[in-house]
């Protein structure tokens, strides 16, 4: 490539390091290109951030109290099962309401923004695609926004339940008197949303690998049980409460959603193998065998 064609490529003004660079159809770049893609990205995913977290910052209060009340639920569950615990939300330290205040609404503002900071990831990943991938990347991005925020709703519907199940085992008979501080609960409760709606985008993740060629079905069915187990030990690690609810409300939607994207992958690999079968690039059978994964196999005899 030509140094002309290289400084065409580079934005010009005075905020000229704020914008991409501008690709050739092929989605070709250098290094440095990349480098300065990321970085327009990510600022333009933390301007989006911060502008949420400042109007969530705002109007924190009902933020607070919308966090609140899984823990509020959970806690009358288990005073009405255990009428002698004492359950209390407590807020201890000078600058202890701030920090409250400043998570409520850092959490607010990740959710709220999802819609950028995923348009933004997939942007990046766009250059690289030819022009009819780019056409369904397109769909998959309108479908990871709803699963991220679907993980969220999940998320924040079974901490209830299991709130309530870790409230359960205060020691009432003896005396004791079970403090929350707000904060710890609080960092408890954003860890337990945003691993559910990173988690529903398992999907979009896997089907986005076999639209750019890296995955086959093949492979997916084939790692099949190892998968479902990792969903299961992935979703007892990252749900810090512990509890078996929130463990299954992680994992059998991981592991349907797994499944979902093994049948999309193989609808996408046989629609493939057709146009190459209809083009006379390879064989019926020839098909079959790559379908199957066995290519390799054959090569070798």
């Amino acid at each position: 490539m030509s140094a002309d064609a290289n400084t065409s490529n580079k934005p010009r003004g005075r905020f000229a390091w704020l914008r991409p660079p501008q690709f050739d159809e092929n989605g070709t770049m250098e290094l440095w290109d990349h480098l300065r893609e990321i970085r327009y990205r990510l600022i333009i995913s933390l301007i989006a951030v911060l502008v949420f977290f400042i109007v969530a910052f705002i109007f924190y209060v009902p933020i607070v109290e919308l966090i609140l009340h899984p823990y509020q639920i959970a806690a009358a569950a288990v005073s009405a099962a255990n009428p002698d615990a004492q359950i209390q939300v407590v807020n201890s330290g000078v600058a202890a309401p701030m920090l409250l205040a400043l998570k409520s609404a850092g959490l607010a503002a990740v959710i709220a923004s999802c819609p950028i900071w995923l348009y933004q990831l997939w942007a990046f990943i766009v250059p690289g695609l030819l022009t009819k991938e780019k056409r369904a990347a397109r769909l998959f991005l309108l479908s990871a926004i709803p699963l991220f925020l679907a993980g969220v709703v999940v998320g924040y519907l079974i901490l209830p339940r299991a709130f309530e199940f870790m409230l359960s085992f205060t020691v009432a008979q003896a005396g004791v008197a079970n403090l929350q501080d707000l904060n710890d609960f609080l960092s408890l409760e954003m860890r337990m949303l945003l691993v559910f709606g990173l988690s529903f985008l398992l999907p979009v993740v896997l089907v986005m690998l076999n639209v750019v060629g890296l995955l086959k079905s093949w492979q997916l069915k084939k790692a099949r049980t190892v998968a479902v187990f990792l969903c299961f030990v992935f979703g007892a690690v990252a749900t810090p409460s512990g509890d078996p609810f929130s463990m299954l409300a992680l994992s059998l939607p991981m592991v349907i959603m797994y499944l979902a994207s093994e049948m999309i992958c193989s609808r996408r690999d046989k629609s493939r193998l057709k146009q190459r079968i209809r083009s006379g690039e390879i064989t019926p059978d020839e098909a079959e065998i790559e379908y199957r994964g066995k290519t390799l196999q054959t090569d070798d005899k």
